[in-house]
C-alpha cells in the first residue's frame, strides 16, 4: 500500500509539470501569433482592401484620402457628362448632373469600398484577400432633379385638357375632356440617376397617359344638375310692387362654371350680376319711365325701371339657387326701397307704336353750316315720342338757335332776301318733318312756307322756322302713340347731304298728295343795296299752288275725306350789290 501512494503522487507531480509545459508553449505561441496580427493591422491601416475598383478605377490598396483623390482626378469628365433623356424617339435633350442634382460622394464611396482604419479580423481578411468592383455612391438632389425633370416633362406633354361647361351668349357650351401624355416624373428620376457616370449616359422615358381632373362624367353632371336648369327659363326679382324680370339672355354671362376638387362648380360674378340688376332698374337713382326706341330698323318698348335701393348680396348669395329652380318658383322676393315710373312699361306697349307710316327725304347742297345745324336739329327731334293728343312744337323741342344749343351761322330769308343768322338751314328739316307728319296723316296746326319758293322742297308742302315767332306744329289726333326718327347724311364738297324724317305708329291712313297748276304769277323786283351784308341774287317769279291731301282708311281704295293748302309764294328779288356806302352819293 506505501508503495502503491508513493507511486501515486510521482506520477501527479510529473503530471503537472507536462500540463505547465503546454501551457508555456501555447503562451508562446498566442505571443507570436498576436505579434504578426498586429503588424497585419498595422500594414492595413486605413487602406482600402487590395484590388479594389470604383466604376473601374483602382483604388486597391490607397489610404482613404488617396483614394478619394484618386477618384475625383479619374471620374472628373464622367461626374460633368450630360445625360441625354428623351421621350419614344423623340430628339434627345441633355441634362447637365449640376442642374439635375446629381453628384458622387467620394468619402462615402471610399467608406463603402472599405477604406478606415479597424482591427475587426473581417476588415482584415476583406482588405487581405482582395476587394470587389464597386458603384460610386451617388447624392442626388431629389427636388433639384424632379425639378429638371418636370421641366423637361412640360416641353414634351400633350397636357390633358379638363371638361368644362361655359355661359355664352348663344347659349351653354359644353367642352368634352382630354386625356393627356405625360412622364413619369419618379420612374424618370431613377432612370436618369441610374444612367449617371455610364460611359455612354442616356435614357429614353416612356410616355404614359394623364387623365384631367374634370373627366366626361363631371361635365354630365354639371349640364344635368345646373347647367341645363340655369338657361331653361327666366328669373323673377319682386322688388316692392315692382317685377323685374331676367331672361337667361340677360344673366348667363354672370355665370360660371369652375373646376374645384375635381367636380365644376357653379359660381356667379356678384359685380356683372349686381351691374345687370341696377340696369334692369334705376339702381340708386329715381325711375325711368317706359318708352319707345328704334331697335335694328323697328321700333321697341324700352322697359320701365322702378328705382330701388336693395343689399346686392340679397340678390347675389341666392342666385345659384334661384336659377335651378323649377318653373313656377324661380321668383326672389328682395328687400328693397321701390319707386314706380309714371309711364310704365304697359303704358309703352299701349301706344301700339309698331311699324313706320311715314317717311320723307329731302336734299342739300354742301355746306358746313347745314350739316352743323340741320344735324343738331335733327339730334334733338329723333326719339320724339307723341301720345294720342299730344302737339309737336319744333321750337319747343329743337329750343333756340344759339351756339351754347349747338348751332352756328348760316343763311336764312329775312324780308324776302338772303341774311346770315344762327341757325341757318333748321327750315331744311322742318320741311322734312312737315311732309313726315302730312304723309302720317296727323293733324296740321301751324306751318309756314318760305316766302319765296325754293326748288330742293316740295311745291307747296314745305314749312320754315324762326326762333320764337315761327313755328312747326302738328297734333297726334290719332289713339295711337307716334315715334319720330331725325337723321342726316352729311354733305360733302363732291356730293349733296340728306335729311330723312320716318313716324311709327299704327298705320291708319294711306295718304296721296295732289298739286293744282301754278296761277297767280307776280315777277321780281329788282334790289341795289350797299348794306356790308348784301347777298347778290338773281331773282324770279313768285305764284300761287294749292296742295289737297287725300285721306284713305289703310288698305281700302275710297278716298275718305280731303284736305286743302294753300301757298302764295312772293317773288324772290333780284339783288344788286353796291360798294358799302356807295349810294349816299
Amino acid at each position: 500500500m506505501p508503495g502503491s501512494f508513493e507511486g501515486s503522487e510521482g506520477s501527479n507531480k510529473r503530471e503537472r509539470a507536462g500540463l505547465g509545459s503546454v501551457v508555456v508553449v501555447l503562451l508562446l505561441v498566442v505571443l507570436l501569433l498576436g505579434g504578426g496580427y498586429a503588424v497585419a493591422a498595422i500594414v492595413a491601416d486605413d487602406k482600402v482592401p487590395r484590388g479594389t475598383t470604383v466604376e473601374g478605377v483602382d483604388i486597391g490598396g490607397l489610404s482613404e484620402e488617396d483614394a478619394e483623390e484618386r477618384l475625383r482626378e479619374e471620374l472628373a469628365d464622367r461626374t460633368e457628362e450630360p445625360i441625354e433623356v428623351s421621350v419614344e424617339g423623340s430628339d434627345p435633350v441633355e441634362l447637365t448632373p449640376a442642374d439635375a442634382g446629381l453628384s458622387v460622394d467620394y468619402a462615402a464611396t471610399v467608406a463603402d469600398a472599405g477604406g478606415g482604419s479597424s482591427w475587426d479580423p473581417r476588415r482584415l481578411w476583406d482588405y487581405y484577400t482582395g476587394g470587389d468592383d464597386l458603384d460610386a455612391v451617388v447624392d442626388v438632389d431629389e427636388d433639384a432633379l424632379h425639378a429638371a425633370l418636370e421641366e423637361y416633362g412640360e416641353q414634351v406633354a400633350v397636357p390633358a385638357r379638363n371638361g368644362g361647361v361655359r355661359f355664352t351668349r348663344t347659349g351653354v357650351v359644353k367642352r368634352e375632356p382630354r386625356v393627356g401624355r405625360g412622364i413619369d416624373v419618379d420612374a424618370a428620376a431613377d432612370a436618369v440617376a441610374a444612367a449617371y457616370l455610364d460611359d455612354d449616359p442616356s435614357v429614353e422615358l416612356e410616355m404614359t397617359d394623364v387623365q384631367p381632373e374634370i373627366d366626361a362624367d363631371d361635365v354630365r353632371r354639371a349640364m344635368e344638375e345646373f347647367a341645363n336648369p340655369a338657361v331653361s327659363g327666366p328669373v323673377t326679382l319682386v322688388f316692392g310692387k315692382s317685377r323685374v324680370r331676367l331672361s337667361p339672355r340677360q344673366y348667363k354671362e354672370a355665370l360660371s362654371m369652375r373646376p374645384e376638387g375635381g367636380e365644376l362648380v357653379p359660381r356667379v360674378d356678384a359685380d356683372r350680376l349686381t351691374e345687370l340688376v341696377r340696369g334692369a332698374t334705376s339702381g340708386r337713382g329715381a325711375p325711368v319711365d317706359a318708352t319707345v326706341k328704334i331697335v335694328k330698323g323697328k321700333p321697341k318698348v324700352i322697359p320701365a325701371k322702378p328705382g330701388v335701393t336693395f343689399d346686392p348680396d340679397d340678390i347675389t348669395s341666392t342666385f345659384l339657387d334661384l336659377v335651378t329652380r323649377p318653373e313656377g318658383e324661380r321668383v326672389l322676393e328682395v328687400k328693397a326701397t321701390a319707386d314706380e315710373p309714371e309711364f310704365t312699361t304697359r303704358d309703352a306697349r299701349k301706344l301700339g307704336i309698331k311699324e313706320k307710316v311715314s317717311e320723307f327725304t329731302t336734299h342739300y347742297p354742301h355746306a358746313e353750316y347745314r350739316n352743323t345745324n340741320i344735324g343738331r336739329a335733327a339730334e334733338l327731334i329723333n326719339g320724339t315720342i307723341l301720345k294720342p293728343g299730344e302737339v309737336f312744337s319744333l321750337n319747343d323741342i329743337v329750343g333756340e338757335r344759339t351756339r351754347e344749343n349747338g348751332f352756328t351761322t348760316g343763311f336764312i330769308i329775312s324780308n324776302g332776301i338772303f341774311k346770315e343768322d344762327l341757325g341757318g338751314g333748321v327750315s331744311q328739316i322742318a320741311t322734312t318733318t312737315f311732309n313726315a307728319m302730312f304723309f302720317a296723316g296727323l293733324k296740321d296746326i301751324e306751318h309756314k312756307p318760305h316766302s319765296f319758293y325754293i326748288d330742293r322742297y316740295p311745291v307747296g308742302r314745305e314749312a320754315t322756322v324762326a326762333w320764337p315767332s315761327v313755328d312747326l306744329r302738328f297734333q297726334n289726333d290719332t289713339r295711337y302713340g307716334v315715334l319720330i326718327e331725325a337723321f342726316i347724311k352729311p354733305s360733302t364738297p363732291s356730293s349733296q347731304g340728306s335729311v330723312t324724317v320716318r313716324m311709327y305708329s299704327t298705320k291708319i291712313w294711306d295718304i296721296d298728295s295732289r298739286n293744282s297748276e301754278r296761277y297767280a304769277y307776280r315777277g321780281p323786283a329788282t334790289r341795289v343795296l350797299d348794306t356790308p351784308d348784301c347777298h347778290p341774287n338773281s331773282g324770279y317769279s313768285g305764284f300761287q299752288i294749292d296742295v289737297t291731301r287725300i285721306f284713305r282708311k289703310h288698305g281700302e281704295s275710297a278716298i275718305d275725306h280731303t284736305e286743302k293748302f294753300h301757298t302764295d309764294y312772293t317773288p324772290s328779288d333780284t339783288v344788286i350789290c353796291k360798294p358799302p356806302g356807295s349810294l349816299d352819293n
